[in-house]
């Protein structure tokens, strides 16, 4: 099986949806002319044409505008934001529009539009453009909200999302985009709304999505040397969420850590903590333990940059907690 990188499995998904579907097309700053600012529109330009690849001014609330009505049309558009921090700056176009249109309008409207972009902690890039934001789209109902991890699941949550009828938020990495995975050659699709089992175990379920699942991997392997079995959910999905992957998880092993780049107050990480607190008290033997971002703006010293987010230590220390074999 062909090992591509996260960009080029996008790249493939943008392909095969634009050549299939005429009514897909791509809009946002540098998708175009410069192909795209992490490479992920790379050759679109010159194979489907600036109809169908529109590079657009610094205007996230405007292009964003133009994507909601172009669904409204009968389009399917692509919306890329450069990142999830200027994606703040659309964020009436998304919420009051693109996720309430189809309610408000009683079913007379689809809205098949995709939100896309990396969200998340990178490197040296300070408080205003280092923040995982999956929370602010999570929280709206009319939207669905995707993160994927491996290339294989961006390729095939991609082609879905594309190919959805309901507004979808994909939230991609800027630090993923260069990770390598398998991803076959023939067409296959991930359906949104479905969790992915990444490794079975017996003592810990690990609850993670995006760029963490790295650490947690890790993390695994460290504790599999000291005898403990990790077994580790990945959501893939933020919305819906696939809840019963999650609780069947939980049943085996009975303990849970959820993992979550985010700041901690009202994320999708503690929100996942309640759910399985509340659904699986009877068969927890210790309380859920949530592992996430500092709360705090993100700083610039590279030292504090990685203090403050998720860590293979954090995750050990907290999975040895809900074991008692922590201090």
């Amino acid at each position: 099986m062909p090992i591509i990188t996260y960009r080029e499995a996008l790249n493939q998904a943008l392909d095969e949806e634009m050549a299939r579907d005429e009514s897909v097309f791509l809009i946002g700053e540098e998708v175009g002319e410069y192909n795209g600012a992490y490479k992920v529109s790379k050759g679109l330009l010159d194979k489907y044409g600036p109809r169908r690849v529109i590079d657009t001014p610094i205007t996230e609330l405007g292009f964003t505008g133009i994507g909601v009505g172009a669904a409204m049309a009968g389009l399917r558009p692509v919306v890329e934001w450069m990142t999830h921090n200027f994606a703040l700056l659309a964020l009436d176009q998304v919420v009051n529009n693109a996720a309430k249109m189809r309610y408000m309008s009683g079913g007379q409207f689809k809205l098949p539009i995709v939100f896309r972009g990396p969200n998340g902690p990178a490197e040296y890039l300070a408080a205003q453009h280092s923040q995982a934001l999956q929370t602010y789209w999570t929280h709206v109902p009319g939207l669905k909200v995707v993160a994927p991890a491996t290339p294989y699941d961006a390729k095939g949550l991609l082609k879905s999302a594309i190919r959805d009828d309901n507004p979808v938020v994909v939230l991609e990495g800027e630090l993923m985009y260069a990770w390598k995975g398998e991803v076959p050659e023939e067409e296959y699709l991930v359906p949104i709304g479905k969790a992915d089992v990444k490794r079975e175990g017996t003592d810990v379920t690990i609850v993670t999505y995006s760029k963490p699942l790295k650490v947690v991997q890790e993390a695994a392997d460290v504790l599999a040397q000291e005898g403990i079995q990790v077994e580790i959910v990945d959501l893939r999905t933020l919305r819906p969420i696939d809840e019963e992957t999650v609780y069947q998880s939980v049943r085996k092993t009975n303990r849970a850590v959820v993992v979550d780049e985010s700041w901690p107050v009202v994320s999708v990480g503690s929100h996942m903590a309640w759910l399985i607190s509340k659904n699986c008290f009877d068969v927890l033997d210790a309380q859920v333990e949530l592992v996430a971002s500092e709360d705090i703006p993100m700083p610039y010293n590279h030292t504090l940059e990685l203090a403050a987010q998720p860590s293979v230590d954090k995750v050990i220390a907290a999975v040895k907690k809900v074991l008692y074999l922590g201090e």
